[in-house]
């Protein structure tokens, strides 16, 4: 019924334009030839709210009931308001543009009439068609913003293939049923002198900003739920009792403006703008008879915590944690069940189940609920499908939620969060300059008033993993020791050094440093710096493969001159009656994915490649992988074994190409959502046991080891195996990524090594 409609509009509005066009075509006239330029000044055309629009990424939301994470009425976001598509003219080109710009691969449908329900406010476009080459659907023909005579009867949706496109960075999938437009941004003003000096501000009065100020909250009515949902935006998961009298004797003499005249909260919303509110009239009286301001007292989670003492009393939950995440507050989820840990799908993941993450992990309420893997995928099981928290839960694993089959989820549909967290103030002790943008540059600290560089000595990964979660600018690209290239024509003098960090921590502060500066290299050439980016590689070996595919090989000496001259036997090699005898190799498959969100690239550049005769190729990393056996006491009885690597695409997941490969000189490395695969039967894919002893060992296997290339978690580095040997056979057994098995059982891992009767269960 659409067609003949849009047919009438279309030629009642053509008519209208060209009687409209006609007398101004007529009656225009040529220029004199004679006529001075001054006559005709040049006009520059100030550019329209639209291209000003474009100049910032437009914001697009899946939203509307029963849907999955995939799919949904489509919402934009212009003018500080969320408003719909009307699906006249609406195609799967329309579609795919969409779902490209929400970070999926493609569109595989698309709907009418409102099949998500209806929207409410603005229907901002109309008639919209795409040729489909788009970066955004505000490029694509329309009749312009908010021009439309279409309802929400009309509102499209799309359905989206769930596949997110590899290394996609922005969130654009908003699921909050916030009106952001009545209340943006809330704080908490502090009045007792001692806590206006502390980050963070944990107690104080309620304040919203109104106009160009800020504003108080009427405090008549106010309930605990009300104080729940303010705490939670401002990153607290609890809230505590407030001293109401000493606030009343300081706001009895102050004057305050009330924007808002009542809150009513159920305590499950994540801002406050969700809950229902009462603002005061433009022409009514702004006072707030029989009350005062609201006020309140929150509770920080134990990180943020200043008290020592109360720090330990507060734990936060061991069955749950977040992994992946650049920043603090963010990342996949994995929950714990069996001491092994596992993910969470994604599907019907809402901003109330994350928010139940956050809190229970010491964070506040949820930014963002995302989907499609978007902090890289997992490995291991997946243990929850459809979680359906109310808001109020201690814990996610007290939310209604569907067991997995292994045809509902893949690892590309891993669940994550980004949580609100206090404002600490960490980035005003930091600034990176002289680089080209500011993701990179020299590393500065303020130490009391003053302003200076850190000494490079011993500056690593971890350090610069530090500055740029500091900064708040994600990952780690390069730690730099030498920023000779960059304008140091205003350098300040040394203020840091003997920097040494975990990686983990908050700020630079927190690290090990040196009580005075003391550094070899002073020069301001030699000051550290930082190369941040928003997303990052991350490598995880298939533990599962590697106990599958071990096997021992007495392998001839007349085949391993290559390996000897690579250095992949053990020193006793060179003792051996060459090219009699043989060698012992424990040998085994290694498969290394790229779970991550950024291509996995050696450090050193191509013309620094090393080419290896016997191979017949390149290698781009001296040290890729270490493969040790260990002792009880974690001391190393074997050695020799693959000494450099060539690292490639040897396969990939459905839907994704292959970009590097280690023949003809090609580009080397892994890409997001492939994997490199070291068969067991390639020359030094081992380790020569045939010094060691039969016993109980631990085989233990780590991806880059010396961390020269950054990874969004190193955590998940190393492989761990149990292994029996008994000098003709070998056994393998509990296989596992590093941080995969729960604190008990690692402990009980490390206490038997080769015992078949510790088996994780």
């Amino acid at each position: 019924m659409q067609e003949p409609r849009r047919s009438r509009r279309q030629q009642l509005a053509f008519g209208l334009l060209f009687a409209l066009w006609l007398p101004g075509c007529l009656s225009q006239t040529t220029p004199s030839a004679t006529a001075s330029p001054a006559a005709t000044p040049a006009v520059t055309p100030s550019p329209s709210p639209s291209a000003l629009l474009r100049a910032e990424r437009l914001k697009v939301r899946l939203a509307g009931y029963p849907r999955k994470h995939n799919e949904g009425r489509v919402e934009l976001f212009y003018k500080g308001e969320w408003g719909t598509i009307c699906d006249d003219d609406f195609s799967i080109t329309n579609a795919n543009v969409l779902c490209r710009q929400l970070g999926f691969v493609a569109a595989t449908g698309w709907t009418h009439s409102a099949k998500y329900g209806k929207g409410q406010g603005k229907i901002w476009l109309d008639n919209v068609q795409c040729s489909g080459g788009e970066k955004s659907i505000d490029h694509c023909k329309s009749r312009g913003w908010g021009n439309s005579d279409c309802t929400h009867d009309e509102d499209a949706g799309v359905v989206c293939k769930d596949e997110r496109i590899p290394g996609f960075v922005d969130s654009n999938v908003i699921d909050a049923q916030v009106v952001e437009n009545k209340v943006e941004e809330v704080r908490l003003r502090p009045v007792v002198a001692m806590t206006k000096k502390k980050l963070p501000i944990t107690e104080g009065i309620v304040e919203v900003r109104y106009k160009d100020g800020w504003a108080q909250i009427c405090d008549l009515g106010w309930t605990i739920k009300n104080t729940h949902v303010v705490c939670g935006m401002l990153g607290f998961p609890h809230e505590r009792k407030v001293n109401k009298n000493f606030y009343k004797l300081y706001l009895e003499r102050q004057k305050s403006y009330f924007h808002i005249h009542s809150v009513a909260c159920s305590g499950t919303e994540v801002h406050l703008a969700a809950c229902p509110l009462e603002f005061s009239k433009p022409n009514g009286t702004s006072s707030c008879a029989g009350g005062s301001a609201a006020v309140i007292s929150c509770m920080p989670g134990p990180l943020f915590m200043q008290n020592s003492g109360l720090k330990k009393k507060l734990k936060i939950s061991s069955n749950v944690r977040l992994k992946g995440g650049a920043r603090l507050g963010e990342g996949r989820v994995e929950v714990l069940k069996d001491n092994e840990w596992g993910t969470v799908c994604d599907d019907r993941w809402n901003l109330q189940s994350a928010s139940v993450v956050c809190r229970e992990l010491g964070f506040g309420s949820a930014k963002e609920a995302l989907t499609g893997a978007r902090m890289g995928q997992g490995m291991g099981p997946i243990y929850m499908n459809e979680v359906k928290c109310l808001g109020q839960e201690k814990s996610v694993w007290s939310c209604p939620f569907k067991n997995i089959t292994s045809e509902d989820c893949q690892h590309m549909e891993d669940a994550a969060v980004r949580c609100n967290v206090p404002y600490m103030g960490l980035e005003t002790s930091i600034r990176i300059v002289a680089g080209r943008n500011s993701y990179e540059g020299r590393v500065e600290v303020r130490v009391g008033s003053k302003w200076g560089t850190v000494c490079s000595t011993g500056w690593t990964t971890k350090e610069a993993m530090v500055v740029c979660r500091q900064l708040g600018l994600g990952y780690s690209m390069h730690a730099i020791t030498e920023t000779w290239y960059w304008d140091s024509s205003n350098v300040t003098e040394m203020v840091m050094s003997g920097v040494k960090c975990m990686g983990s921590e908050m700020s630079l502060s927190q690290c090990q440093r040196h009580k005075s500066v003391s550094c070899q290299k002073a020069a301001a050439k030699f000051a550290a710096g930082v190369i941040c980016s928003e997303t990052a590689s991350d490598l995880v070996l298939n533990a599962p493969m590697v106990q599958q595919t071990v096997y021992i090989e007495d392998r001839p000496l007349h085949m391993l001159y290559c390996a000897a001259e690579e250095d992949c036997l053990s020193k006793s090699a060179a003792n051996a009656n060459w090219p009699y005898g043989h060698r012992r190799l424990l040998r085994f498959s290694s498969q290394i994915h790229n779970i991550g969100r950024a291509d996995f690239k050696p450090k050193a550049g191509r013309h620094s490649w090393v080419w290896h005769a016997c191979h017949g190729h390149y290698h781009s990393m001296d040290i890729f992988t270490h493969y040790d056996l260990l002792n009880a006491n974690g001391t190393k009885v074997a050695e020799g074994h693959k000494a450099s690597f060539c690292l490639e695409d040897t396969d990939c997941q459905e839907g994704i190409s292959k970009r590097y490969e280690c023949a003809n000189f090609g580009d080397q490395g892994i890409t997001v959502g492939c994997w490199d695969l070291y068969r067991h039967d390639i020359d030094c894919q081992w380790i020569d046991i045939t010094d060691v002893n039969p016993g109980n060992y631990i085989l233990q296997i780590v991806i880059n080891p010396n961390q020269e290339v950054a990874e969004s978690d190193f955590t998940n580095n190393a492989m761990k195996c149990n292994c029996k040997y008994d000098g003709h056979r070998i056994w393998l057994h509990n296989c596992h990524i590093g941080d995969a098995f729960s604190e008990e059982a690692e402990r009980r891992f490390e206490k038997y090594p080769g015992q078949l009767n510790n088996k994780i269960s």
